[in-house]
Parts: structure tokens; C-alpha cells; sequence
């Protein structure tokens, strides 16, 4: 027997957006792992980078400010704002492998379905409980759809609140539930999509795609959360950067 927590949720649902200052951040450090901005390179002026943006100069420096405390840029007086490292920092989508084929993109997400349910026999162990949340999305790169994923997170470390679950969800657990997945495993193939797969998608359930499957590990010795994506290789690569 289940229980639903909410299914379906509208697109245009009240969920807590990440703010736009965060958002930037991560799109230009995305960017700078893409190697579009390498070490040493001055990125562009403030306002024209603001107009990339579509948002203001106070927004931008906002940004910047954060990508400086991480130590990823430097700014030199009069001169400009400079790429300080190209080193894998932790960053709110660190752990999100997929990009666009060119490299980057800002990663969002559009809640399909959040369900409390018994674990099926067929998914493999993880966790210490018989139950999961079951969370259904479709994923966006820079509003582009590239995936769908399937995420079960283990009963005995929390339960989502749909009303408070950003586009990041390792996020979310950070703030909301108290942990940080700081380990993952990732096995890549390819699969079928299955039949819940949203007609937004552009493509059908059967369709082969891309498909990776995910065991994730907070503090436990164990992992307590399991996902699959299933992602379009036109769209989208999978990227795994060794430094």
C-alpha cells in the first residue's frame, strides 16, 4: 500500500526557488569547468556580463561575490575579474554530470510526482528501510529538456516536503534534512524510457536513451538515496572531469 505526498505537481507549482544570484554563480562555474573560462582568463565586463544574464550589475556582483568566497575568481582593482582555479569545488550542482554538448548549461528541474512508497523488489538495496520517497522530474539545461530522473530517497533519513524543494535537491537535503551527499557511484548505459516519461520531453516511453543509475552516500557507511536518469544523447552529454 502507498501513500501519496503529492502527484501530480503543475509546473507552475510554489516550490522555493534557488535565488538568482546563486543561479548566475553556478551557470559561470559550470562555464569554467566546461573550460569556456580558463585559469588566468578575465572574464567579461560586469555590465555586459550582466546583460548575458538578463539580470542587473547589484544582481551580478552578488554572483561574483559568491565565486570569489569559493575562491574559484579574483578580482584586481581596476582591472577586472580574473579565474582563479579551474579546480572541482563543492558547489551547489557539483555532483550534476550532465551538460550540454558544447559544455555547461544551468541545470533546472520540473517536479513530476513525490510519492511515499514500499521499496519494489526489483530496485537494489540501499538504505535501512522497507520505505522511500519516490521522486519523479524532468531536467532542463538552460531551460532546454534533456532527462528524466527517478529518485528514491531511504525513509529512515527524511521525507520531502514538496512545498520546500528547490531545483537542487542535494540542496535540499542539506538545509532541510540535515545532510550533505558528499559520495556517489554512477553506472552508465543506455535504457529504455519508461512509460511515465512526460510528453515535454520530446521524446516516447521506449525510446533508448542514455541512462544512468546512481547510489548516493550522506554520513552512513551504506547509501541512502538511489536514482535513475534516463538522458537524450543529442541534448545532453554525460561528463566525469579527472583533475
Amino acid at each position: 500500500m502507498t501513500s501519496v505526498i503529492v502527484s501530480p505537481l503543475e509546473p507552475d507549482a510554489d516550490t522555493t526557488p534557488i535565488p538568482l544570484y546563486l543561479q548566475i554563480s553556478e551557470s559561470i562555474s559550470r562555464e569554467i569547468a566546461a573550460g569556456r573560462f580558463n585559469e588566468g582568463d578575465r572574464l567579461p565586463p560586469e555590465r555586459q556580463f550582466a546583460n548575458h544574464y538578463n539580470t542587473t550589475v547589484r544582481t551580478l556582483r552578488k554572483a561574483l561575490s559568491d565565486l570569489r568566497r569559493q575562491g574559484i575568481i579574483e578580482t584586481v582593482q581596476g582591472s577586472g575579474n580574473y579565474v582563479r582555479t579551474t579546480n572541482q569545488v563543492r558547489r551547489i550542482y557539483s555532483m550534476f554530470r550532465l551538460e550540454l554538448p558544447g559544455g555547461g548549461g544551468l541545470p533546472t528541474a520540473q517536479v513530476l510526482q513525490v510519492k511515499a512508497v514500499n521499496k519494489p523488489p526489483s530496485l537494489p538495496s540501499f538504505g535501512t528501510s522497507n520505505r522511500a520517497t519516490r521522486l519523479r522530474r524532468l531536467r532542463y539545461l538552460d531551460q532546454i529538456p534533456i532527462a528524466v530522473e527517478e529518485i528514491w530517497l531511504d525513509h529512515d533519513v527524511g521525507a520531502i516536503d514538496i512545498t520546500q524543494l528547490s531545483d537542487s535537491l542535494y540542496r535540499y537535503y542539506q538545509l532541510k534534512l540535515g545532510f550533505w551527499i558528499h559520495r556517489a557511484e554512477d553506472r552508465v548505459s543506455v535504457n529504455q524510457l519508461p512509460g511515465w516519461t512526460p510528453d515535454n520531453l520530446g521524446s516516447s516511453a521506449g525510446e533508448i536513451f542514455g541512462f544512468v543509475e546512481r547510489f548516493s552516500w550522506a554520513q552512513e557507511n551504506s547509501p541512502i538515496e538511489y536514482s535513475r536518469t534516463w538522458f537524450d544523447p543529442v541534448k545532453a552529454r554525460y561528463v566525469q572531469r579527472l583533475k
